[in-house]
């Protein structure tokens, strides 16, 4: 092929763009130059380059789920006062990115007024809550996701203003079992307590090999039912996740009655001192009680308020827990501990009793 018809061919479309074509032109000019960064206030930050160069990060929290005139709006205020640039975090906070600190107050005062957006969720704060789509977009959600993070910011805004706690703290909320909210400080999950009921009629039109595969237990097989193909769960085998219901709407996994939820807390990606930990149950059982939510809001607050005061400074949440201990953990939050709590997966063999003498 010819460098004339290379050129001629279409714009390649897949694989990770070329990032540095969005950076603010400030961020490009001193990438990986940077010295370093302090904080202004809550929200604020100011990073200094070995050039000399300012830049300030304004960071608003953000409802995730917005409309096409919000967008605009926001787009509107970046190019009045940071030249358009603007980024989302993966925490569906707005960062607004300022070249000259004169701009630094009109945009917080637009943000705050005009968008209704709070400026904050930096350093020993609660970021702004990640969340799956819940009953909005997701295919197989038990609970409201997104409305229960309005719910849950409402009770605790002032720690996304101010920087109060230990150290930062991530919250996520999950609409379903199979938790595509990710690994958190605090984690709300919901949970089901019986195999999905299966439509005979209905499930005619799914495709039985990739339900059946998609089952992580092997629960479910094929049958007939009235002599048309069907499929069937086997209960002893069933953990209830609901990721047959995302394959096959017949298989409904979902009630009203006897769904709940759930708080894990001590989840963390960061690699910094201990490493990554997976998150573990505090409280089961909570009603999903939409909209508000006020049992899931009050465990919550309880949760945070032990953290506030037993924390010591930079001590993540999970720390927190593995050095006061779990028994201490609910002597202080006051939670029941329940046969639920009792954590026998394989990879818990490392902080099982394993002594003849019981530690609890």
């Amino acid at each position: 092929m010819s460098v004339q018809e290379v050129k001629k061919k279409a714009p390649r479309d897949n694989g990770a763009p070329d990032h540095k074509l969005n950076l603010h032109p400030l961020m490009l000019k001193n990438y990986g130059k940077w010295k370093y960064y302090e904080k202004v206030r809550t929200g604020v930050l100011k990073r200094v380059a070995e050039s000399g160069d300012v830049l300030y990060v304004v960071r608003a929290g953000s409802p995730r789920t917005m409309s096409v005139n919000v967008i605009r709006k926001i787009c509107d205020i970046a190019d009045k006062y940071c030249q358009g640039f603007l980024r989302f975090t993966s925490r569906a906070n707005v960062e607004f990115l300022v070249g000259n600190e004169k701009d630094v107050k009109p945009l917080i005062k637009a943000v705050e007024k005009e968008l209704g957006f709070p400026v904050g969720g930096t350093g020993a704060s609660i970021s702004n809550i990640l969340h799956t789509q819940g009953w909005l977009h997701c295919n197989l959600p038990g609970t409201d996701a997104a409305g229960s993070v309005k719910a849950l910011m409402d009770e605790l805004y002032k720690d996304f203003v101010k920087e109060k706690l230990p150290n930062r703290l991530k919250i996520s909320t999950s609409c379903c079992s199979i938790n595509c909210g990710g690994q958190a400080d605090i984690a709300i999950n919901v949970q089901h307590h019986h195999p999905p009921r299966v439509d005979d009629k209905g499930v005619g039109v799914c495709e039985h090999p990739k339900v059946v595969a998609i089952c992580p237990v092997a629960a479910i097989r094929p049958t007939t039912a009235d002599g048309r193909p069907s499929l069937e769960v086997v209960p002893e085998k069933c953990m209830y996740c609901g990721a047959c219901h995302g394959q096959c709407p017949s298989m409904e996994i979902r009630d009203a009655k006897t769904d709940t939820l759930s708080i894990w807390i001590g989840g963390k990606a960061a690699s910094t001192r201990k490493g990554p930990s997976f998150m573990k149950l505090a409280v089961w059982g909570l009603p999903n009680n939409a909209p508000r939510w006020p049992e899931v809001g009050e465990a919550v607050k309880t949760i945070v308020e032990a953290y506030r005061k037993g924390g010591k400074p930079y001590e993540r949440l999970g720390e927190w827990v593995e050095r006061i201990g779990w028994k201490r953990f609910f002597e202080i939050t006051g939670f029941p501990f329940t046969k639920y709590h009792i954590d026998d997966f394989k990879n818990a063999r490392a902080t099982l009793n394993t002594s003849t003498h019981v530690r609890l």
